[in-house]
């Protein structure tokens, strides 16, 4: 039992009447009519039971005055205070306390609101029948006693009777005795209380009907309504209880039980079944709450959200049983479209995946976004969509619904003509995802051999969201892996051209990433690739596009272990495509910076070089280079003849020179190098005939002599 505090207020004048030692000896009771009462509180810290005590002598010694009637109602008012609590003050009541609930579910973000009231994956979810049990229950009454002991129709154990029923007995002799009391209602309020205390809850309720019909104005009808309302509500009643909460809300949205009323009353109705009726209480109560400012995305007081949760999720108790998501498109065009219509969808998707009822789910999510496709909350519902068919294991569905949302929300789609991408950030990570989740689908469909038949098909989806997530997200991080792996389908594809250009882009497009190396690599080979295809037309294009990524690629990564043969074969390409000097530079390049190379390239490159310098009129460079040929060509190498008369040619060419220049030493002196440089070499005896010759002008008869006799003599038949 609850202990009133202290002090208590009392009236001075009827204290005078109870404290005899401060009269005066020789004054009588009579002399009491002579006093003027003075009703201001003042403040009495003796406690309760003086202050009754005092009432009481006051109401024996004292003759009846117009004090007498308020003396008996505040005896009874401490009568009830001493034995539950209850404590009148200016008259008015204690707010009700709200239904209990479960935790209300937290706001979500402002720019995506989370609309579901609860998600997969929380604490398990309230049942139906607890739900309903707990919403509908009888509310905890003012006086803050306890409900089961009302309704069991008896005190609390150990609790004394005789306060309450002497305090119902005061009341009513004042009620009898002073019918025109002018707070009979306070007094028929107070008896009311005291009778469900008692746990005579039909005296109570007879109370609370004198009041309301003698009273109708009283500052107590709206609560009175709405304890007639729980009472008639828990004996199933419902239109008994249906009239008494109308009848609160009748008095207007400025009373302190509307809400309450409105709730329960939509629940009168849903116990009839009568569920449209239901709905409109309900959506009148949410109307309400945004009447007066409520936010749903912002956090309120605990009771508050629970109350307005309760509400969401007995709408989609009420929807579900008229038929789902047509049920409320049908109710709001008839009734007008509302602000919250999201959440409603909202909790009722939500409400069907708590019991596994996948479809009807994922059909009330899919309804709100066909009716509502530029609703700041529609990629939302379509996530809710895909997460729904994921739970519920239908991969076929889930497949469907990310190419809807894909197409739906991607960055080209006519939703972002209302909303700007950077407010919506988890949409654009949902997105995101979804393209990722699309082409690395389709990629694998595609390199399955079991679906060759679908190869084109697969080929073209991958290839299209492979391609929207680069378009949509060109500066992410993951893009470079995704571009990768798009320029890997197109080289699986034989699109060699088109997969260069892609593996190119992603290692050189993007700041320096762990694959970029491999992807300037991947280039080259894509081109090389191409080059065996390619047609006479498109031959040149492609070489020159080969030689340039190769060249880029050992620019970009000189360290990179493939970069000297790389390099060196694009020296090769050109020297075919006869670009003598840019060959010779490549080639040089390769032999100057990759000194510890494989012998293979750095003899291909010698052998560039020497080319290339013999085309270009180098002769002196291509007698060195021919030499380093030769010296990294084993002796029984087939090609080794073919490079010692290439390098007896790059000698005779010097001569040559030499006798244009007519510095016939010099010629005779090159030409008879011949014999000892390339011994073997098959223009060697032109090129000792010749030196003869170079003397003979010089005028050397003993040379020329010794020249050509030991010509004769070695080639006797020449």
């Amino acid at each position: 039992m609850r202990r009133p505090s202290l002090p208590v207020l009392l009236a001075p004048a009827l204290l005078a009447g109870c404290a005899a030692h401060h009269l005066s000896p020789q004054g009588t009771l009579a002399d009491l009519h002579k006093v003027k009462p003075d009703v201001q509180d003042v403040t009495v810290e003796q406690g309760l039971d003086q202050a009754m005590e005092g009432y009481r002598r006051f109401l024996k010694e004292t003759p009846e005055t117009a004090m007498t009637p308020e003396a008996i109602r505040r005896l009874a008012d401490l009568q009830l205070e001493k034995q539950f609590g209850i404590r009148t003050g200016d008259g008015k009541s204690r707010a009700m306390a709200a239904p209990e609930s479960g935790k209300a579910p937290a706001a979500g973000q402002k720019g995506m609101p989370n609309l579901a009231a609860e998600t997969i994956g929380k604490a398990p979810r309230e049942s139906d029948r607890d739900f309903e049990r707990r919403t509908t229950a009888e509310s905890t009454l003012p006086s803050g006693s306890s409900a089961d002991a009302s309704q069991a129709g008896a005190l609390p154990a150990g609790m004394d009777p005789a306060g309450p029923l002497e305090a119902i007995a005061l009341y009513e002799k004042l009620l009898k005795d002073y019918p025109s009391y002018e707070n009979s209602d306070q007094v028929l309020y107070q008896m009311s209380r005291a009778y469900d205390e008692l746990g005579r809850t039909e005296e109570a309720m007879a109370t609370m009907e004198r009041l309301i019909r003698a009273n109708p104005h009283s500052v107590h009808y709206d609560e009175v309504q709405y304890r007639r309302g729980e009472f008639y509500f828990t004996r199933r009643k419902y239109r008994d209880a249906e009239n008494a909460y109308s009848a609160v809300i009748g008095l207007g949205a400025h009373g302190e039980y509307y809400e309450l009323a409105l709730y329960k009353l939509g629940w009168t109705f849903y116990k009839q079944d009568l569920y449209e009726e239901a709905l409109q209480k309900y959506v009148a109560l949410l109307d309400y709450k945004v009447s007066v400012g409520y936010d749903f995305d912002q956090a309120h007081e605990e009771d508050e959200e629970r109350r307005v949760a309760d509400t969401f999720r007995v709408i989609s108790l009420s929807f579900s049983n008229l038929g789902g998501p047509a049920a409320i498109r049908d109710f709001f065009t008839k009734n007008g479209s509302r602000p919250y219509e999201d959440r409603i969808y909202s909790n009722l998707g939500e409400h069907y995946l708590a019991k596994l009822r996948y479809d009807d789910a994922a059909k009330t999510f899919k309804t709100f976004v066909e009716l509502n496709p530029f609703h700041r909350s529609a990629p939302r519902f379509s996530m809710r969509v895909i997460e729904t068919f994921t739970q519920g294991g239908f991969p076929k569905l889930v497949l469907e619904s990310k190419r809807e949302f894909a197409t739906q929300y991607g960055l080209k789609a006519e939703y972002w003509q209302h909303f700007k991408p950077e407010e919506s950030p988890e949409v654009l990570s949902y997105l995101k995802s979804n393209l990722k989740d699309l082409a690395t689908h389709y990629h694998a469909q595609y390199q399955n051999k079991d679906l060759a038949n679908e190869k084109d098909a697969n080929y073209r989806e991958a290839f299209r969201w492979y391609e929207d997530y680069l378009e949509s997200f060109p500066k992410d991080a993951e893009s470079p892996a995704i571009n990768y792996r798009l320029a890997d389908l197109l080289l699986e594809n034989k699109d060699f051209g088109q997969a260069a250009k892609q593996y190119e882009r992603t290692a050189y497009e993007y700041a320096p990433h762990p694959q970029s190396a491999a992807a300037g690599y991947a280039a080259v080979y894509a081109y090389r690739e191409q080059l065996k295809v390619a047609d006479k037309a498109q031959l040149d294009v492609v070489k020159h596009d080969t030689v340039a990524s190769s060249i880029k690629f050992a620019d970009t990564f000189p360290q990179h272990e493939k970069a000297a043969a790389v390099l060196g074969a694009a020296a090769d390409d050109l020297y075919e495509m006869k670009d003598y000097p840019t060959a010779v530079a490549t080639a040089q390049r390769v032999i100057d910076t990759y000194p510890g190379a494989e012998a293979g390239i750095r003899r291909t490159a010698w052998i560039v070089v020497a080319h290339g310098s013999f085309e270009l009129a180098q002769y002196p460079q291509a007698e060195h280079a021919y030499t380093q040929v030769l010296a990294a060509t084993p002796e029984d190498d087939k090609s080794r003849a073919g490079f010692v008369d290439n390098l007896a040619a790059s000698i005779y060419k010097q001569g040559e020179a030499a006798n244009q220049a007519q510095d016939y030493r010099a010629a005779a002196d090159h030409f008879l190098r011949i014999r000892t440089a390339a011994p073997t070499s098959t223009i060697r005896p032109t090129a000792e005939y010749d030196a003869g010759a170079a003397l003979i002008r010089l005028q050397d008869w003993a040379a020329a002599a010794q020249v050509l006799e030991a010509f004769r003599s070695a080639y006797p038949k020449h």
